[in-house]
Formats: structure tokens, sequence, C-alpha cells
């Protein structure tokens, strides 16, 4: 039976111990991180292997291919791609640049398509604030609502045309977080108006996406006792007040935004109303406390996990790739350099 977990691989190939434990785990899906990536055939080989594990050809296979800082699949077998904040710079013109964020998600839905990747967890979604940790930094399409919504969508729907699901980030919003909470718990006290009109927007824009994964942060206008991520309120929240009804995955686990043991991480994540949880690192012994918190993927969680699947299109949209590849790199000229901020590595999204 499938389990309520993504999970993490440790390197280039399975191991007998980590075919064995997702062999008895069966979890929903897979993410796979730069210390999985070697070449286009060890990921075709790496993908195949990991829906083997699990006897399920359409398990999805997830990664963080955003471009700019957070990029698991580069040079020298893929292509370089700017962070998000570079389009709109590189255009100066709204339209111009969602015509270009468009297909340069679906450029970024060709390479991962070729290889099984099915998932990529983008767009991030996020409008930062003057003064906010440079976590979220140029990885965010611009600094209003309305224009991250706007590129945020194009980008979806260029990913969604290939074959891909994107995953909108990190829901109700990261962007006013004066922490990383890769590293600590950020606490958010605007109240809820501020919130509605800045934060939540664009997520309530792109409701319509098939999977959302959330913000390790804690809002205290929603729930002053813990992060989106746990709170029953914050999820309520999402759907009621966004209108979200797709899947909603957890920011990984393994962050230090979280307290308590894997198995109490899993257990609240689900408990609060998330539908999947994600744990990155490829710590077999953290995987395994995990697995103990998470039960069945059953009910309205495995229908919305059903239903995003289905949301897979197999007759992808055609692309002539060398003349698209041309067209955008022409667009982007001198801004494949442009990322800034502190690096987002290894099991950290």
């Amino acid at each position: 039976m499938t389990s309520a977990a993504i999970y993490g691989v440790s390197g280039h190939r399975l191991t007998a111990e980590e075919r064995a434990f997702f062999a008895d785990a069966r979890p929903w899906g897979f993410i796979l991180f730069r210390r999985n990536v070697d070449s286009p055939e060890q990921m075709r080989a790496l993908t195949a292997e990991l829906r083997d594990s699990i006897g399920d050809a359409q398990a999805p296979v997830l990664i963080d291919q955003e471009g700019g800082r957070v990029q698991r699949m580069g040079p020298p077998h893929w292509p370089k791609y700017p962070p998000a904040q570079a389009y709109l710079k590189a255009t100066n013109d709204l339209l111009t640049a969602r015509e270009l964020v468009r297909l340069g998600g679906r450029l970024m839905a060709h390479d991962l398509k070729s290889v099984g990747v099915d998932v990529d967890c983008a767009p991030v979604m996020d409008v930062p604030v003057p003064g906010a940790h440079d976590i979220i930094g140029d990885r965010a399409w611009a600094q209003d609502p309305a224009t991250v919504a706007q590129l945020g969508r194009a980008a979806a729907e260029g990913l969604l045309a290939g074959g891909v699901l994107p995953v909108i980030k990190h829901v109700p919003g990261h962007g006013r977080a004066f922490a990383d909470s890769h590293k600590e718990l950020p606490v958010v006290h605007a109240d809820l108006e501020t919130l509605d009109g800045w934060d939540f927007a664009p997520f309530r824009a792109l409701s319509d996406m098939p999977l959302a994964m959330t913000a390790h942060v804690v809002f205290t206008a929603i729930d002053k006792k813990g992060p989106a991520t746990t709170s029953k309120k914050a999820v309520k929240l999402m759907r009621e007040h966004l209108g979200f009804s797709g899947l909603i995955m957890t920011d990984d686990l393994s962050m230090k935004a979280l307290t308590g043991s894997f198995r109490d991480r899993a257990e609240a994540s689900l408990k609060a109303g998330c539908d999947v949880v994600l744990h990155c690192n490829g710590d077999l012994d953290e995987m395994r406390a995990v697995a103990e918190g998470v039960g069945k993927l059953k009910g309205k969680a495995a229908r919305r996990a059903e239903t995003a699947l289905a949301r897979i299109v197999r007759d992808v949209e055609p692309l002539e790739v060398l003349e698209a590849r041309g067209r955008f790199d022409a667009l982007m000229s001198g801004k494949l350099d442009a990322a800034k901020g502190p690096d987002v590595g290894e099991a950290q999204a």
C-alpha cells in the first residue's frame, strides 16, 4: 500500500538497503538532488530503478529545478538557467517576460522528462519584502504579488505543457521571513489583512495548480503555536481561504525550522492536514523514523494525489528544442550568471 511520503536517496544508484526500505515503505514518490545527478544515462537508470523498487511505473520523481541557485541538473549535460528575477530584468516588459518564462519552463520540462523526472518543485511564489532573508531573494519572480502571480503561472504552464507537474511553493508565503527555515524557525508577525494582500495573493491566483509545498514559517496572525506545515489552522486557510484543492506536501522534514523526532514531525504534518510528507537527505535512519509516523495514502489525500498525477500530459506540446534553446539563450544573454544569495544546497528546497 502506498504511504504518504516522498523520500530522497543517497547517491547515483540505489543501495541494497534503500531498495529493501522502499519496497517495504512504498512511498508515493521520490526526490532527487545534485548528489544523485551524474549523466543522462545514469539519471534514466536511477529513475527507473526507483519506480521498480516499489513496483509502480507511474510513481512521481521530483527535483528542484528553478534555475539560478537552485538547479540540480546543470552543465555539462544540461543547460544553465537564470534565477527567476532575471527574466523581467532581461526583457523590461511583462508580456515578453511571460513568454520567455513559459519557454524556459517548457525547456526545463524537456530536460526533466528525458531522464524520467516528472515533477518540478517550482515555481517559487513567494514575494520578498524589504529586509527579508535572502534565502528567497532572486528566486522570486518580482517584488510585487501581481507580477509574481503572472510569471509564476507562465512557468507552471510551460512545465505542464512538457509533461511535468509544477509545485507552487512555499505556501502560504516565505517572502516575509527574516530567517532561513533551513537553519531556524522564522516567525512572521504581520496582520492577516497585510498577509492576504501580499503574501497569500500569488498562491490564491494559482490555486488551480496540482501540487503545493508548505512553508516552515510561523504566522502569528494564523497560529502562534507552530509553523504552517504542522498547523491545522494554516492548512485550513490554504484550503478554504486560498482555495487550493490540490495535493499539499510538506517542505523537507529535516530542515531545522522543525523540532521533535522525525516520527513526530511526520505525524504532526499529516495531522495538520498535509497530504504527503517530504524527507530529502537520504538518511536511512531518519527515513525509517518518518515511515513510523506516516500511514497509508488514503481518502481525500489519495484522491488529490491521483488527480494531480492525472494532469501529467503524455502527448506533450511539440518543441523544436534547438530553435527554442537558441531563442531562449539569445533573449537571456548575459543573465545566466546573475544568481545571488545563499546556496540552497543538498536536501534543501
